[in-house]
């Protein structure tokens, strides 16, 4: 059968790479897998809103509307049976184990070759982990980031998607209506998201959530 692919990147250039590596059948019970592009983050929420069948998502941390990690926790939290493997020009073992800690199933440096990323989706299309070759995840080795991934692993999916939305910018009246809910459930949302993350505003949820990937956003842009 054919799967689903959405590859989520900003370089064009990129995404037929992409494309390209994976364009033919994965494994021997695979076809040729259907493929769709966004090139930033808004565009790659909408694609997978509106195809159902999604097997997998190859999300880009640099897009235009995401900051860093934050992205993922956004795409895990809306769509937590969907795998995403993280692509990154930033392949330090920091980004890739923060990575595969907030969700990521796999991690694809863009400086992979064409056959470690078909094998990357391939392992994880069958269930695995798939991380750059020899590399050692080790520990935390920030406590602030530390701490920071611990409380966001407790938020619910609900919790979870909440956030990525204050992140996008969203109204608690915007979010209800994305989420089809009451105003005063998704304000019970916020409440248990500040309590978590123990912060006191909106504002200063969406600033401690940027810090995942700020680093890794400034080296990017080196």
């Amino acid at each position: 059968m054919a799967v689903h692919i959405l590859v989520a990147d900003d370089h064009p250039l990129f995404r037929d790479a992409i494309k390209s590596a994976i364009s033919i059948p994965l494994g021997d019970d695979f076809e040729p897998p259907v493929v769709s592009e966004a090139e930033d983050f808004g565009s790659a929420m909408a694609a997978l809103a509106a195809d159902a069948d999604t097997d997998l998502v190859l999300l880009d941390l640099s897009m235009p509307g995401s900051s860093g990690l934050s992205a993922l926790v956004s795409v895990r939290a809306a769509y937590p049976s969907v795998p995403v493997i993280v692509i990154s020009g930033t392949d330090d073992v920091s980004t890739v184990r923060r990575s595969i800690e907030l969700g990521a199933s796999g991690f694809i440096s863009k400086s992979a070759r064409t056959d470690a990323i078909r094998k990357g989706v391939a392992d994880v299309l069958a269930g695995e982990i798939a991380l750059p070759d020899d590399m050692n995840l080790g520990s935390e080795h920030d406590p602030e980031i530390g701490e920071l991934i611990r409380r966001l692993r407790t938020l619910t999916p609900q919790q979870a998607r909440v956030l990525g939305m204050l992140a996008e910018g969203l109204l608690n009246k915007q979010i209800a209506y994305e989420l089809g809910v009451s105003e005063a459930t998704i304000k019970a949302h916020v409440s248990a998201v500040l309590q978590k993350l123990n912060v006191d505003s909106r504002t200063q949820a969406v600033i401690l959530l940027s810090k995942i990937g700020a680093d890794m956003l400034r080296e990017d842009q080196d």
